[in-house]
This record gives C-alpha cells, sequence and structure tokens, in this order.
C-alpha cells in the first residue's frame, strides 16, 4: 500500500484533478491571490500557470508529497512566479505566525487527515485582515446524494490519497475562525454527483475571537 501511495497516487491526483471541470474551477479563483501567498497543497502545481503574477510577491508551495512537489517544480521552472516549496504536512505550517497575505486552498481540504487543526494553522499563517481563497468539493445539499457519499466515502479515501466526499466546507472554516465573506456553490458539469458539489470563494481571519 506505501507503494501505492507513494507512486501511484500522485499520478492518479495529477490526471483527475487536472480534468477540464476541475480547471475550469481554478481558473475562477486562483488569479484573486495576491502578495506573499501560501498555497496549501500545491500537489503537482496545476494552479501554478493560473496566477496573475503581477499581483505575485512569493509562493509558499505546502505539500506533504516529495514525487508532488517534484511534478510542481518542473511546472515553476517554466513561469515568471518566485516559488519556494515546502515539504510538510498543512497540520504544522513551518512559517511564522501572521507571515502571508493570502492562502490558496483548492481540492486539499478533502484530503487532509486532521483537517481541523490544518484550517487553525492556516488562520495563524495568515496577517490580519488577510484572506483565505478557497475551491473544494464536498457533501452535497441532497438528501439522496449525501446518502450515497456517506456510504462509498470509506472506500473511496482507501484508493484516493485520503480524499473524502463528504466533507462540510463551509462549517470547517468558520468553526476554525474564518468569516466566509464570498461563496458560490454549484455541481461540477461532466461528474459523478457524489464527487462533485463544489464550494469557491474566500474567507477573513477573525483574530479576535482566538
Amino acid at each position: 500500500m506505501k507503494l501505492y501511495e507513494k507512486y501511484v497516487v500522485p499520478r492518479i491526483l495529477n490526471f483527475s484533478c487536472g480534468l477540464k471541470p476541475i480547471q475550469y474551477q481554478r481558473k475562477k479563483v486562483v488569479h484573486l491571490a495576491e502578495g506573499e501567498i501560501l498555497e496549501v497543497g500545491i500537489g503537482s502545481g496545476l494552479n501554478l500557470p493560473y496566477y496573475e503574477t503581477s499581483r505575485v510577491k512569493k509562493i509558499w508551495g505546502l505539500d506533504p508529497s516529495e514525487e508532488l512537489h517534484d511534478m510542481a517544480k518542473k511546472v515553476a521552472s517554466g513561469l515568471d512566479l518566485n516559488v519556494e516549496f515546502l515539504l510538510s504536512g498543512a497540520e504544522e505550517i513551518p512559517l511564522l505566525d501572521g507571515s502571508v497575505d493570502t492562502a490558496l486552498v483548492t481540492y486539499t481540504l478533502c484530503s487532509i487527515p486532521e483537517v481541523e487543526e490544518a484550517i487553525k494553522e492556516i488562520k495563524r499563517v495568515i496577517k490580519p485582515g488577510g484572506t483565505m481563497i478557497f475551491c473544494e468539493h464536498g457533501t452535497a445539499p441532497d438528501a439522496n446524494t449525501r446518502k450515497w457519499q456517506d456510504r462509498v466515502n470509506p472506500y473511496w479515501k482507501k484508493i484516493s490519497g485520503g480524499c473524502n466526499m463528504n466533507r462540510d466546507i463551509p462549517n470547517l472554516i468558520e468553526s476554525a475562525g474564518f468569516s466566509i465573506s464570498q461563496m458560490e456553490t454549484m455541481y461540477l458539469p461532466s461528474t459523478p454527483k457524489i464527487l462533485g458539489y463544489n464550494y469557491w470563494g474566500s474567507a477573513l481571519t477573525i483574530h479576535g475571537n482566538e
């Protein structure tokens, strides 16, 4: 299983997260990131081409997978971006408090093992008044789809690098001390409903509630 997770899962993720409906979602949000940016779960670098280079001072690319880092470095080498890679999970981010202007999280909160701790860590490293931009899939609004998400999820996450299809993304974000300032939702086209309900938008830090 370790060989599967180390060598096969990164390639599955690169393919599945690069499908056209998901790439279209990335285009909606990545260009909004600015300043000093932490990209949580940079993966194979699928977001990198969509940054607005004139708005970016530096990108910290966080991911625990060496194999995905290698893929992302190849993408970054062909772009006019200042990217520094951090080989780490999101539960302990190796950055100082209040050190980034924007955190970007796309199709990542589904697979972080200790996701509540990770979102608190993301909040910790964002400057007061900074923003988390997110685009994620998660629990669906209709009961029948949620039922099937709950049934399939235990098996799905075993073959998909720990991806959970039924996490309540808005609740997770707000429970960590963010205030969602803007959010849109939809089922992605050409995508199975149990995997295709998307949330995207931005959330502000609430440092006074710690």
